[in-house]
């Protein structure tokens, strides 16, 4: 990828106060990279994989919108958790799986929403959430294996696994305004992954055949 030029854009307020888009106006009308693309509506890229055309300015409004919802719904579990006793452990619990699964998501968000250098955080609304629901995964099975010291799992972590596990998808669709259909298409991307990851293996092992035979008639 060429490098865009490095205009800045406004901040917004909110739960991304202090953060730039990643790829403002004003970079894209300087631009000179090949994939990214301008019609009537503004700019935008083709997914590799859905061949799906995302603009800009639909793309960072989504992200904008999810920014501000995850940031009401930490409110309100914070609120919830202040108001729990200490005897109502099952709550606890639940609630603190329900605020890692946001937490996850906002997290994402910033991230993807500042990124200046990758056009593979460009990407449709239901491509997103399949990243974050992997993210969610994979950070679940990390607490499961004692490895997320940072995460807040309280004197229960396995019921806090539980839940995460139980929770993620309904939790992810109630922000994302998702149908559960969405997530079912996050299994075409991880088995394109798959086979490509397949191809290369296949590749490196025929290319190391070849140069070990070479080697051999070489002696």
């Amino acid at each position: 990828m060429k490098p865009l030029d490095n205009n800045s854009a406004p901040t917004v307020a909110g739960p991304l106060g202090g953060l730039e888009r990643g790829f403002p106006p004003a970079r894209l009308t300087l631009q000179s990279e090949p994939k990214i693309k301008q019609d009537g509506r503004g700019h935008f890229i083709l997914t590799i994989s859905e061949n799906i055309k995302v603009y800009f300015e639909d793309y960072y409004q989504f992200l904008e919108l999810l920014a501000e919802r995850s940031a009401a719904e930490l409110s309100e579990i914070t609120a919830k958790m202040e108001e729990c006793r200490p005897d109502q452990e099952e709550t606890m619990a639940f609630l603190r799986a329900r605020r890692l699964i946001v937490a996850m998501l906002l997290k994402t968000v910033r991230s993807f929403y500042s990124d200046r250098h990758n056009l593979g955080v460009i990407m449709t609304p239901w491509c997103f959430g399949t990243v974050v629901l992997e993210k969610v995964e994979m950070f679940r099975d990390r607490i499961a294996r004692g490895e997320a010291a940072q995460a807040d799992v309280g004197e229960y972590p396995y019921d806090v696994v539980c839940y995460i596990n139980e929770i993620r998808v309904s939790v992810l669709m109630d922000i994302l305004e998702f149908p559960p259909k969405a997530f079912a298409m996050r299994w075409q991307y991880t088995e394109l992954v798959k086979r490509y990851s397949s191809a290369l293996t296949n590749v490196t092992t025929s290319l190391q055949n070849i140069l070990d035979m070479m080697k051999k008639h070489g002696k």
